[in-house]
């Protein structure tokens, strides 16, 4: 994916995410986005990935856009700093420990053949029935996994069996301009 965002708009959602965690935090306000850049108010899928010491804090988002950028970002920052079940919320005295890392995403599309599906490059979603998993682009790399072990470790997050992927789950990919700070 080539880029969208300018590094001032990177540095704006990032500036964000870390005013708006941080106001949570202390005081429980809520920040709505003030900015008038158009690309602010499309549209997008987005994650935010929280980060202490390169040990993952929190990490939520959407995969589908149905908020606009800004607003994406700012409410899943706060998400991930207080709503992530795998974590206890991030108190304020591990604020200047956090690493904010935002994803912002295109949209999904159903791959043809579990092949077709490029470590490094996509995010993966694997789903079937109810059950759903996505995996960022970014999280194979930081592991050092093949295709397999990509898909393998997306049918667990869905709950499925982790050979799944060979016996009729859906995947799709789709791919991230990943920045932070």
């Amino acid at each position: 994916m080539s880029d969208i965002l300018s590094e001032t708009q990177r540095r704006f959602l990032l500036r964000l995410a870390r005013e708006v965690i941080t106001a949570r935090l202390t005081d429980d306000r809520t920040i709505e986005p003030k900015t008038d850049d158009p690309l602010m108010a499309e549209k997008r899928g987005a994650f935010v990935t929280l980060t202490k010491k390169g040990e993952l804090r929190g990490c939520i988002g959407y995969p589908l856009p149905v908020k606009p950028l800004a607003g994406a970002v700012a409410e899943m920052a706060g998400a991930a700093a207080t709503e992530d079940p795998r974590f206890e919320s991030v108190s304020v005295e591990e604020m200047d420990q956090i690493h904010i890392e935002i994803s912002v995403l295109t949209l999904p599309a159903p791959v043809g053949k579990p092949e077709d599906v490029v470590v490094g490059r996509h995010g993966i979603i694997i789903s079937r029935g109810f059950r759903k998993g996505l995996l960022l682009p970014q999280v194979p790399l930081e592991y050092h996994w093949d295709r397999e072990t990509f898909l393998r470790h997306g049918c667990l997050k869905a709950g499925l069996p982790p050979d799944a992927w060979k016996t009729g789950a859906n995947i799709e990919v789709f791919e991230a301009e990943v920045f932070g700070e």
